[in-house]
């Protein structure tokens, strides 16, 4: 490989070993082809250590942290002892055949303790590859990659970089189309920091920057961070930025290939919550992209260097969106594909959270050059406070403390319990019968500790009191975070009452209609049954009732009228109900406690109407269990009850029928009747039937006057809102300076020399509104009126015109004395100009003229609010060109479109 034919002494300062015999290995090792990269995956170490080494020229070459960075290599570790080793597949001991086929050999040797002898293994991969770009972009945790097309040169003249003060001749990489010459050899390494900074490939090589001309392709690599990198913030993202051009040369002829990356920078790129992680990288990363002509083909995200289709992006709640200006991704905090690291400080346990996100971008210039760009970031979130908690599931009755502790990370491991008297290791607890158990689950961070302590252990503390004993129990865990053997502890206090047993218990109470009854359990072991009336409260009686359990007592709820409560009497407006409760000894059949409620409810038993018509219910009372409701009538005998059933019986009737008599009172008119059983059924049954009397009465006003109101007013068939009308109002002004503070009078005539700026303020008048926005939708000079010609657009689509030589530059309106609301406003600036009417005359006046519309400023939906327009620099030094883009909207629908003109304006 070119990397190193260049630097034989490097290999001289390496350790080099003989490949020893292998084995079969004792630890899961997989390889992985990830197109431009490939990943070793080992593990788990089981506390080995692991040293990397590759295998070149028939000797394995020990990886440290400098060859990684220069060589395309990296290593990462978890906290569980799992391995990634990633390698670029152009690294610098990979075997390249024809740029299609790269094999890379390494050597894994795991380090255990004295005892146990070193294991080595190797691993070969052959990863393919021929999708290359004609420029490929690698951004790892150690280093930058840049991999470029070599092609011949389409002139010899050696083109200046962008950075350097002389006359860019084009951009670098369309110089070249036709594979380049193999004769052509490089010469030197053009650093822009960005002053340029020459070097040749063996002192670039000296520094740690790889460098490789393979058969179609020139690689550059270089660590993360090197003195001819510098930072650059696009779109507010801060990237770490390398820009080289390689000189190549054969005879007399010379020629370059630009190379660069740009790799974002952990801190200003990552923003965390409690609870979720997001990345934003600029859909448009500008020191990589030199054309106007860009556009973006695809967006790939994947963890550790391995894409991920949609499904799974969504199954781990992952969360992937571009947008004009960022890709974003975001990641919930524990989710799947990275880890947590425990830590400890000031004596608090803490943990972090770390997952390496990947995105893969491809994008195309010029429609015939693409770039394919992969950047692999690690991300550790901030310390997170995680205190653990002992949760305590003592059954007191058991009589031992069972308590658990946690949750822990995985490298988080119980070392000792400190008691009030001694402090125990975790083999001195199972000695003295204490139970001591880590369990943990497949869920981040699940790691458990229980703990069980007898009642009677020697530090357990007892106080007797009445009715029951209290028992106490104060501990501290001490704890280890692997492999730092940081410490750190967590104390617990327990108690526990053991109550004397107490018997089931009952209680209840009334409202207007229903019996509310509640029945406390007592000491566990107590088994009871419930009656209610004269019934066992069965599922279905209890489902009857809403029956409600939590776990310490029950409760539900008997309407009064309910079959199971029983009628004690009848009063003038209401009824007094008695429900009885009974909790039952099952074994002995002997009741427990018996409970009755009585209540009385208000009830309308008697109804009298408006027309003479009468109702009176008739209900069963406690008292006359024997009574047939069906058999009672009226003071008439024929008028019997309209219905009856076991409890209750109707009668309907009017104040001139069914015996029903009247009298007067003094302003009140009486209808009086009765309800009793017929002198003919009571004398059949008089030993069973027993008297029943209920009196009937209806109360009537007399000579009372009622005012009554009729009120017809016409209401509309649907909801309706008044019309309302209002207008807006706006104004365009000339200022004479670019402060907007004092402005020509409408009356003035106003007189200007050709290219002499011109300052315009458009504004809606009147408005206190600061969420509606001004917008302009476009304008445009003319001669005369709107509509006359010729006319010159200035404005198009909120955008500035692209074909104008001398753009429209907008003013920022903030807020002062006079703008209260900023956004009510829009400021812009022109050169004054000419109308040319033919060879050698040009008009001599100008009207400028504009079409706004208001729009919801708030609203993201509404076009007319959110225009983009993209100034992009042509990465040129010396000569700036720019190139406007602007995006069409259409704002005739739901927008009134306002007409505005000024002038005229008279050139001196």
């Amino acid at each position: 490989m070119g990397c190193l034919a260049g630097v034989g002494w490097l290999i001289l300062l390496m350790a080099v070993v003989n490949i020893e015999a292998l084995k079969k290995p004792s630890i899961n090792i997989d390889s992985k082809c990830l197109g431009n990269l490939m990943r070793v995956d080992v593990g788990p170490l089981g506390g080995n250590l692991l040293e990397v080494s590759v295998v070149y020229n028939n000797s394995a070459i020990l990886l440290t942290s400098s060859l990684a960075s220069q060589c395309g290599l990296s290593v990462k570790i978890d906290q569980l002892g799992n391995a990634m080793i990633f390698a670029s597949l152009q690294n610098c001991f990979a075997q390249n055949v024809d740029d299609e086929a790269f094999t890379t050999t390494l050597n894994l040797r795991l380090h255990g303790n004295q005892v146990v002898e070193d294991e080595l293994y190797q691993v070969a991969k052959t990863c393919h590859y021929n999708d290359w770009a004609s420029r490929e972009i690698v951004c790892e945790r150690n280093y930058m990659e840049v991999s470029v097309k070599r092609s011949a040169p389409g002139d010899y003249n050696l083109p200046k970089h962008p950075f350097s003060g002389a006359k860019q001749l084009g951009d670098p990489r369309r110089a070249v189309k036709q594979p380049m010459d193999a004769g052509f050899r490089i010469k030197t390494v053009v650093f822009f920091t960005p002053e340029e900074k020459m070097m040749t490939v063996t002192e670039a090589q000296r520094r740690g920057y790889g460098i490789a001309n393979t058969p179609t392709r020139l690689v550059l690599r270089s660590p993360i961070t090197s003195p001819e990198t510098y930072t650059q913030h696009v779109a507010g993202v801060p990237m770490t930025v390398l820009t080289t051009s390689t000189i190549f040369e054969k005879k007399w002829l010379e020629t370059q290939i630009h190379a660069g990356a740009a790799c974002p920078i952990l801190q200003g790129s990552v923003s965390f919550t409690p609870h979720s992680l997001s990345w934003f990288l600029p859909r448009h990363i500008d020191p990589l992209i030199f054309s106007g002509q860009f556009k973006l083909l695809e967006v790939h995200m994947g963890v550790d260097g391995q894409r991920l289709d949609l499904a799974e992006v969504a199954n781990r709640r992952y969360s992937l969106a571009v947008n004009d200006i960022y890709i974003i991704i975001e990641i919930p905090i524990g989710a799947v594909g990275g880890h947590f690291k425990s830590h400890v400080q000031n004596g608090q346990y803490l943990t972090t959270y770390t997952i390496e996100p990947m995105l893969e971008l491809l994008w195309t210039e010029d429609s015939y050059e693409d770039t394919r760009y992969k950047v692999l970031l690690p991300i550790t979130t901030p310390l997170l406070y995680r205190p653990p908690q002992v949760i305590d599931n003592t059954v007191p009755e058991e009589q031992i403390f069972k308590m658990t502790l946690g949750p822990f990370c995985s490298d988080v491991t119980l070392m000792n319990i400190t008691f009030p008297s001694e402090v125990l290791s975790i083999a001195d607890c199972s000695a003295r019968g204490l139970k001591v158990l880590e369990h943990k689950s497949a869920k981040s961070c699940s790691k458990m500790f229980n703990l069980e302590v007898p009642f009677t252990y020697l530090g357990v503390v007892q106080m007797k009191e009445m009715g029951l004993t209290v028992y106490s129990l104060h501990l501290t865990f001490g704890l280890l975070v692997l492999p730092e053997f940081a410490p750190f502890a967590h104390t617990a206090h327990l108690e526990a009452q053991l109550v004397h047993k107490v018997p089931p218990s009952v209680t209840g109470g009334c409202d207007y209609q229903n019996f509310y009854v509640l029945v406390k359990y007592g000491t566990h072991g107590f088994h009871f049954r419930t009656l209610v009336g004269k019934q066992m409260l069965t599922s279905g009686l209890a489902q009857k009732y809403s029956f409600m359990d939590n776990g310490t007592h029950f409760s539900f709820t008997v309407p009064f009228s309910a079959h199971d409560a029983a009628i004690e009497a009848i009063e003038a407006s209401s009824i007094r109900s008695r429900l009885d409760v009974t909790l039952r000894n099952p074994d002995t059949d002997k009741n427990i406690q018996e409970f009755s409620l009585s209540c009385s409810f208000l009830s309308t038993l008697i109804e009298c109407f408006p027309n003479g018509t009468m109702t009176a219910l008739a209900i069963k009372l406690e008292s006359v269990p024997s009574l047939q409701l069906g058999h009672l009538t009226l003071r008439d005998p024929s008028c019997r009850p309209s219905y009856s059933d076991d409890r209750y019986a109707h009668f309907i009737f009017t104040g001139n029928s069914c015996g029903t008599t009247r009298k007067f009172l003094p302003n009140m008119m009486v209808y009086e009747n009765e309800i009793s059983l017929p002198d003919l059924e009571t004398k059949r049954e008089s030993k069973t039937e027993p008297e029943y009397d209920l009196m009937v009465a209806c109360y009537f006003d007399i000579n009372t006057n009622h005012a009554v109101a009729f009120n017809n007013r016409l209401r509309r068939s649907k909801p309706h809102a008044d019309d309302a009308i209002s207008a807006l109002q706006f104004e365009m002004k000339l200022a004479l300076d670019s402060s907007y503070s004092t402005f020509h009078s409408v009356d003035d005539p106003i007189t200007k020399y050709l290219q002499e700026p011109l300052y315009f303020e458009v504004e809606l008048m009147k408005s206190k509104n600061p969420e509606v926005s001004l917008e302009l939708v476009s304008c445009w000079a003319t001669e005369g009126d709107g509509k006359s010609l010729p006319k010159w657009d200035l404005v198009i689509n909120g955008c500035a015109n692209p074909k104008d030589p001398y753009q429209v530059i907008f003013h920022p309106v903030l807020p002062d004395a006079r703008v209260h609301y900023p956004a009510n406003f829009k400021r812009f600036e022109i050169p004054m100009f000419a109308f040319a009417k033919d060879k050698d005359n040009s008009s001599r006046q100008v009207f400028v003229h504009c079409d706004v519309v208001v729009c919801d400023a708030r609203s993201a939906v509404d076009r007319a609010c959110n225009v983009q327009c993209s100034n992009k620099d042509d990465g040129m030094k010396g000569k700036t060109s720019h190139a406007i883009h602007f995006q069409k909207r259409a704002v005739s629908e739901g927008h009134n479109i306002k007409h505005l003109s000024s002038g005229p304006i008279l050139m001196s």
